[in-house]
């Protein structure tokens, strides 16, 4: 939407930040250790703060994201005090805040959520019953007006009899639950208090009556059921003789191990509850409330219901207004059953503007949809279009080649794509599946020509559509199908069309109409408009998922040829990305989304910053990979008698494995001599490779599971990787490891440092990740989120503002070149902020021999203008680039100052790569006159 139709957009409306810091907090970094980076943050120079979700979540939470209570801070971070003397160290040094909020899911289980428990109760009577999305009346009758709760870490009599179940009674609130595990608390339903305080006392079985018969009270039962706890843990507390009655009924439901009858009472209790606890693998095929993905923990939320809106997000709203945020990061957009009216409703919900930003991933293809009233979104796909400037398209060839030879692995990505969402949709999210299916085959019995498809032939034909589906969801809503989403849904169900003639073509032109809503774009369509709307919004809160799971978590870790294009939001069929195509996507984030966020690293990244920049320079040399990997592994498996090679790990594992030791390798160890590598260092390295290996064994779901762990084969792995590492044996693979790190480091030091730099200078509002400002070699988390030492930041920061950058490249391992890189750019940003934040894109083309191994372009606003330069490709150009003829054009202006190395330029038209790289690896000039 244009600025001057949308006042959303509008930048005097609202404060845009500069640029952004990325802290998890968590219980070892809260609110006081945030308070005391606070000066450290404005010295580096970004504007704000961006925090981890800091809404009171399940306990011993690391990240966040499972809260329990959007209206109250996590405890586990500080007191109210402590919170509030964050916010002002945070104005003190000039720092706003934009706070990332979790507005799709709740975290369940466990004892901490009010709503939750309150829904376990009462079931679909609960007042919080409709915040939830519970399907109360699902295809398995045994769980009609009851929620599934799969927490079980064993079949339910199993855990049963062996006492995972205990029967509880909560003295001051005057209440009975059941216990999970001492965790997971499970509340009997008021209308049962009478089955378990029977009549042996004459208290207990007067007030026992009065629960059984709640329903008099209709509908007041809940208000009456409270005041009767009240009165019970009164008795409880006053009168001994009751208390002792308490215990002795609980003790009847008390069974013994190995007597399965005498859990009968328990048995019985537990029936009747508005609850079934089961097997946590029972809920692949019998969940019935939406999760985020596949995770049990974690309940969707009906956020379009108006209600919980305004309920969930009280105290979010009044930080907005009182100042202490300057914005919000919206978490998982794609998960809610109406993105556009949720960013709408937050538009229109607060008396200061503020910044907002949403998580979303895009589709190669897809743009964000213009007519949201947001600034854009958190930026995976800048970090992906970024890294593909680093990536020789004319090495996919002999990549692929290498990769399918090594290991065995020939399936294109679409193919391993398709098959990965297939085995979701017939595993962890199967459940979900049959429920659309039942649900379209309703609405296919409505009218007479569409009657006889059944569950089944929807079934098929929602799997093979889903499957092929081009973009993780589509936008249908009340106001309509957009040509955008009627394209998606085209070319989705003609592709599955093809690819399944068993089923009648008949019934995808029916899902076809169904997803459009064409099915009721005239009257008299014989099926009811409000059932087919619901259908085709609630299918696409199931095709995001989807897609999350089959691509990001399970295709990403089965396609290994260049792991670092495997990122959230990356393309991995797509090999580079040129110049041209960097340009046009910024030019066009200047003039639709200038305030869009800009990340190179964030806590689900996959791989760092750093570690990609290493890695895209493999794309440049294909064939010295493979003679080194091949080499490696002769190497490694010898050394564990598998001279076949046939031994696990298989070969694909140990592909990856490889790019991740060249990647993550230290930095500090890059150049070391075999025989002085520390055993303490190298046991820890291995421990974090072994940790990242075994995440990516079990989310590729081929030999191992989270759900069933193939230990013998997760151990063969780890044994792999700790061999690799063991410093005691023999030096043949260090030494010839070695100088191959050493030299592809070199090349990623280079990366890491343009990609800094682009990412610091593009249209947008960079974000940096905590810790980022040195180099990151992390990899999948909890790795991305081991704790940073910001001690030794502030030393490094002492030095660096001292320092001339030029010098600090003989240093390079201990990061301050790209610290002192980082902070040079910044304070440019703060210097010209309108520049930054509203200037023109041009992008300048460089022209001679290795023009190709340039990317630069120019910001310009009046008469300010600054020039970005930088190097990409550089493992082609050597260690001493010769640069040759080549130039980068300028625009108008005689003098332009390097705000990196302090030196000074004078050109007028253009000037050649060879000054412009003279004294550092990248330029950021400003026209001086």
């Amino acid at each position: 939407m244009h600025q001057e139709t949308n006042p959303w957009r509008r930048d005097a409306d609202k404060p845009i930040p500069l640029a952004t810091y990325r802290v998890q907090l968590r219980a070892e970094f809260g609110f006081d250790r945030t308070a005391g980076i606070a000066d450290y943050m404005a010295r580096l120079g970004v504007s704000h703060l961006y925090a981890s979700p800091y809404m009171k979540a399940r306990p011993g939470s690391t990240h966040g994201y499972d809260i329990v209570d959007h209206n109250a801070l996590n405890p586990e971070l500080g007191s109210e005090e402590s919170f509030h003397a964050m916010v002002e160290a945070l104005k003190r040094n000039g720092l706003g805040q934009i706070l990332d909020f979790v507005p799709n899911h709740m975290g369940v289980g466990g004892s901490d959520n009010g709503w939750w428990l309150d829904v376990l109760e009462w079931g679909p009577d609960s007042p919080y019953a409709g915040y939830f999305d519970i399907e109360w009346e699902p295809d398995r009758r045994y769980l009609h007006g009851k929620v599934l709760v799969p927490l079980l870490g064993d079949q339910f009599g199993a855990v049963l009899e062996s006492g995972g179940l205990e029967l509880r009674f909560d003295r001051e609130a005057g209440g009975f639950a059941v216990w999970a595990y001492d965790t997971h608390k499970l509340p009997i339903r008021p209308a049962d208090y009478g089955t378990i305080l029977g009549d042996d006392q004459p208290d207990l079985e007067r007030i026992g009556d009065a629960f059984r018969h709640l329903d008099q009270v209709r509908p007041h039962q809940i208000r009456r059921a409270n005041a009767l706890k009240a009165e019970l843990a009164a008795l409880v507390s006053e009168k001994p003789d009751v208390a002792e009655a308490v215990e002795r009924r609980l003790k009847r439901f008390r069974g013994a191990e190995g007597e399965p009858e005498s859990w009968r009472r328990l048995t019985d209790l537990i029936a009747a509850q508005n609850w079934r606890a089961a097997y946590f693998k029972v809920a692949a095929d019998d969940i019935n409330y939406r999760r985020f993905f596949n995770i049990n923990e974690l309940a969707g939320l009906r956020m379009e219901e108006r209600e919980l809106f305004d309920v969930a997000h009280r105290l979010a709203f009044k930080l907005v207004d009182d100042g202490t945020l300057d914005g919000l990061r919206i978490d998982h957009i794609d998960g809610l059953y109406d993105p556009k009216g949720y960013c709408e409703r937050l538009a229109q919900a607060t008396e200061r503007p503020f910044y907002l930003v949403v998580e979303k991933i895009l589709a190669r293809h897809e743009r964000l949809r213009e007519d949201w009233p947001i600034d854009g979104t958190t930026g995976y796909e800048f970090a992906n279009l970024m890294g593909g400037l680093f990536v020789d398209p004319r090495g996919e060839e002999a990549f692929t080649k290498l990769y399918a030879d090594f290991t065995g692995r020939r399936e294109s990505f679409d193919e391993v794509v398709r098959t990965s969402k297939i085995r979701i949709m017939e595993s962890e999210m199967a459940s979900e599946l049959h429920v659309l299916a039942r649900q379209a085959s309703r609405i296919a019995r409505a009218n007479p020509r569409t009657a006889d498809f059944t569950a089944n032939i929807l079934h098929q034909a929602l799997k093979e559509t889903i499957a092929r589906f081009p973009v993780y969801r589509t936008y249908v809503d009340w106001r309509g199908v957009s040509e955008l989403d009627r394209r998606s849904i085209d070319w989705a169900i003609t592709q599955a069309r093809k690819a399944d003639p068993n089923t009648d073509a008949s019934a995808y032109d029916f899902l076809h109409r169904l997803l459009t809503t064409d099915l009721v774009a005239q009257p008299r369509s014989g099926y009811s408009r409000q059932q087919v709307l619901r259908f085709a919004m609630r299918f696409q809160q199931y095709s995001g998922p989807v897609m999350a799971k089959g691509l990001e978590d399970t295709a990403f870790y089965r396609y290994n040829r260049l792991a670092a294009l495997n990122e959230v939001g990356g393309h991995p069929e797509h090999f580079g990305v040129g110049s041209a195509n960097f340009h046009n996507a910024n030019a066009e984030r200047a003039a639709r989304w200038p305030h869009a966020m800009l990340g190179s690293t964030t806590h689900d990244t996959k791989r760092g910053e750093d570690t990609r920049a290493r890695l895209y320079a493999l794309s440049e040399m294909p064939e010295e990979w493979e003679r080194q990997i091949q080499t490696w592994s002769r190497l490694l498996r010898a050394r564990r008698g598998d001279v076949e090679g046939t031994a696990p790990p298989d070969r694909n594992d140990e592909y990856l494995f490889y790019q991740l030791l060249v990647g993550a390798w230290p930095a500090e160890l890059t150049g070391a001599d075999p025989a002085s590598l520390d055993p303490q260092a190298m046991t820890e390295f291995a421990e974090r490779l072994a940790g990242a290996m075994t995440k990516s064994m079990r989310e590729a779901k081929v030999h191992s599971t989270w759900a069933a762990p193939d230990e013998a084969y997760e151990s063969a792995m780890t044994s792999f990787v700790h061999d690799a590492l063991d410093v005691s044996r023999s030096t043949a693979f260090f030494d010839a490891f070695l100088p191959f790190q050493e030299r592809l480091a070199r090349i990623g030091m280079v990366n890491g440092l343009t990609q800094t730099l682009l990412k610091l200078t593009s249209p947008g509002v960079p974000d940096i990740y905590q810790g980022c400002e040195l180099w990151n070699f992390s990899l999948v988390d909890p790795d991305n989120r081991r704790p940073v030492d910001y001690d030794a930041r502030r030393r490094l920061l002492d030095e660096v503002e001292g320092a001339e950058i030029g010098s600090l490249l003989s240093r390079w391992q201990d990061g301050a070149v790209k610290l002192s890189l980082t902070r040079r750019a910044l304070a440019l940003r703060t210097a010209m902020p309108d520049l930054f934040a509203k200037g023109e894109y041009l992008p300048l083309e460089a022209t001679g021999e290795r023009a190709e191994h340039v990317v630069a372009f120019a910001r310009r606003l009046g008469d300010e203008t600054v020039v970005v330069a930088a190097p990409r490709l550089v493992g082609a150009l050597g260690e001493t680039p010769e640069w040759g003829d080549t130039s980068v054009p300028l625009p108008r202006g005689q003098r332009w100052r390097n705000a990196l190395t302090d030196g000074t330029l004078e050109a007028a038209d253009a000037v050649t790569a060879a000054d412009l790289f003279r004294d550092f690896p990248v330029a950021l000039l400003v026209r001086e006159g």
